[in-house]
């Protein structure tokens, strides 16, 4: 039913300050810069998921990851999303090839000279301060972002 949330993972892969991207192939989002992710299939849980999105996307495999926190987006479209998002710190390896899109390590500090989604610079902030958060984005019919709070300290991002 349009209008109900998917539930979703977004898995930050990090060696130091540089972070494992995802440049999109398909919608949503296509053409713009994110971490692995994806779905959550019936009966799993959201870490097993992200565990399985690093294996099946970056060729990784991990025992564990780091939760971090939620990003809710709301809109009056299809694109309504809840996000459980988990990082994990780990050695530099060359990015395979994806059929979700091209891999590729990009530095935060130059994180604004490509496209990525208005939300994930902050989410990048928050994970490189290992600070907990709860993002509720709300977005126009054609995925504008409208406001973002951070809801544990209730606070206005955007």
């Amino acid at each position: 039913m349009e209008g109900l949330k998917r539930v979703a993972v977004i898995c930050i892969l990090r060696n130091q300050t540089n972070f494992l991207l995802l440049k999109r192939f398909n919608e949503p989002l296509k053409g713009l810069y994110v971490p692995v992710g994806g779905k959550v299939d019936p009966y799993e849980n959201p870490k097993d998921a992200a565990i399985r999105e690093v294996s099946e996307e970056a060729g990784l495999s991990l025992d564990s990851m780091r939760f971090c926190g939620t990003l809710v987006e709301t809109s009056p479209s299809k694109y309504n999303w809840m996000s459980f998002i988990y990082e994990a710190e780990v050695d530099y390896f060359e990015p395979p090839i994806c059929n979700e899109g091209i891999l590729e390590w990009h530095d935060f500090t130059n994180i604004d000279s490509f496209p990525t989604p208005e939300t994930d610079f902050f989410i990048y902030q928050y994970v490189l301060k290992k600070k907990p958060f709860a993002f509720n984005a709300v977005y126009t019919e054609k995925v504008e972002l409208i406001s973002m709070i951070e809801e544990i300290e209730n606070v206005k991002i955007v």
